[in-house]
């Protein structure tokens, strides 16, 4: 079986089960495992506004036979090199403290369960991360708006206590960050405020595109958004 290089969420619980399945098969099921599924993973499991994710980023912790385990099933099924990875873990909006705030999503084989974070504590995460090129914001606006229909709506106090639980202060995040929340809460026009953004963020990553055709391995998490901001400021101005 082929896969094209996305996941939605009824192909990725598949890929969950057999992965699952061959952690078993390699080591019995006397050595379980335990794996928090973040980012556009957390927001399909969750949130009904998006379809599909381009990589599937996760805190794993299991022996390190799991890596053959995922291996083997991405080659089964003809997924991209690391479709489940731990990468996240080396980035600013990682803290092992996300665990203790993620919920149960499912238990595969009785050996590999599934967890994933979910409201303020994802909001939080991609407010740290703040990639205004990536779904980070209008992830956010799409999760506001659907607590909204729930008729469970997210404040700006709850946010702020899941940042201060996550990252120990509110002030830990980026100012970018912090503005586009609150602005947001204020406004809370989400619907038009999520195409906005979406708009926004595939105009962006077209910007960082032709940038990094010309100017090859300069970018990097640290100065991204601000070559993004630098060039609009410049195409602005013309």
């Amino acid at each position: 079986m082929s896969s094209e290089n996305y996941f939605k969420k009824e192909n990725m619980d598949i890929y969950l089960k057999e992965l699952a399945r061959e952690f078993r098969k390699q080591n019995g099921k006397s050595v379980p495992a335990e794996i928090i599924l973040i980012g556009g993973a957390a927001v399909l499991i969750n949130y009904g506004f998006r379809d599909i994710t381009y990589d599937m980023d996760a805190i794993i912790e299991a022996s390190s036979s799991m890596k053959d385990a995922i291996n083997t099933v991405g080659d089964k099924y003809g997924l991209p090199k690391g479709w489940l990875n731990s990468d996240f873990e080396n980035t600013a909006s990682y803290t092992p403290k996300i665990k203790q705030y993620s919920k149960y999503y499912h238990t595969f084989s009785n050996v590999i369960t599934f967890r994933t974070v979910t409201g303020e504590y994802l909001i939080a995460m991609k407010l740290m991360a703040g990639r205004q090129y990536k779904y980070d914001l209008s992830d956010i606006i799409g999760i506001l708006l659907a607590h909204e229909k729930a008729e469970n709506p997210l404040t700006l106090e709850t946010i702020k206590q899941a940042v201060c639980n996550l990252y120990g202060s509110y002030e830990a995040l980026p100012v970018n960050s912090r503005t586009f929340i609150e602005q947001a809460l204020m406004k809370q026009n989400y619907e038009s405020l999520y195409l906005q953004v979406r708009e926004e963020e595939q105009l962006n990553k077209a910007i960082l595109l032709d940038f990094q055709d010309k100017y090859p391995n300069i970018t990097n998490q640290d100065n991204v958004n601000d070559i993004i901001e630098t060039i609009k400021k410049r195409q602005n101005s013309k």
